[in-house]
This record gives structure tokens, C-alpha cells and sequence, in this order.
């Protein structure tokens, strides 16, 4: 796995998503490590607009030939956009899994969560020690 292709300027979660965080708002999506480990993407249930999300609570599901997964909010806050493109086009996320396959975007009610996400470094620690460990 490329570690070149995962920003920097992103906050991780140790479930493996990521949020890109910009004036009170966030995008949030799914890693690439992530996408590979479920491979084979069949359905993804995204809220709808509107809707409230809370940090370390699933906000959807993504499912695979393999597995079902729950999408945990790295941040709490209002959804105001939703990709809609993903639902027809799940590829994007493999494609593109930081910059076209955001999930969701939100309006943060509570910014300083934040600080408790990773930062890349942190992050791929993380993905190293599961890939001892699997």
C-alpha cells in the first residue's frame, strides 16, 4: 500500500475514516486501507441532508461480497451534503477514496472533537499495528 497517496492535511479515526475539516465544516469518507479491506463494494447507505451525526456513532453502512461495515462519525454535527454519485458509482471510492469519494459533508457543532482525531502519522501507525496483528 502507498503511503504518498494519503493527505496529510486530513484527521483520522482509528475505525478508518477520515474527516478534511474547513471553517466549521467537515468532509468525511472512508480510507484508502479501509476500501481495500472490504474490496468488492456493493451498497452504501449514506443519511440524508439535514440529519444529525455524533462523533464515534454510525452514520451509515457500507457493505462488500464479504462484509457489512457501520461508518462512524469522526466529528458531530449537521449533514449538508451527501454524495450522491457514490450510489451508483461505489468505484469512486476505491478510485479516489480522498477526494471524489467523500461520503458526507457536515457542519460541525462541536469543532473541538477534532483534537481528539489522528493525524497521519498516528494514523498509519495504527494501520501498521493492524497489519501485524491480521
Amino acid at each position: 500500500m502507498s503511503n504518498d497517496k494519503r493527505p496529510g492535511d486530513l484527521k483520522y479515526t482509528k475505525s478508518h475514516e477520515w474527516a478534511r475539516i474547513e471553517e466549521g465544516e467537515a468532509w468525511i469518507g472512508i480510507s484508502d486501507f479501509a476500501v481495500e479491506h472490504l474490496s468488492d463494494l456493493t451498497f452504501l447507505d449514506l443519511p440524508e441532508v439535514g440529519e444529525e451525526v455524533s462523533a464515534g456513532e454510525s452514520f451509515g453502512e457500507i457493505e462488500s461480497v464479504k462484509a457489512v461495515a457501520d461508518l462512524n462519525a469522526p466529528l458531530s454535527g449537521e449533514v449538508v451534503e451527501v454524495n450522491t454519485e457514490l450510489a451508483d458509482n461505489l468505484e469512486m471510492l476505491a478510485e479516489s477514496p480522498f477526494e471524489k469519494g467523500w461520503l458526507i459533508k457536515i457542519r460541525m457543532s462541536a469543532p473541538s472533537e477534532a483534537e481528539s482525531l489522528l493525524g497521519l502519522e498516528a494514523y498509519e501507525e495504527q494501520i501498521r499495528k493492524e497489519e501485524e496483528e491480521g
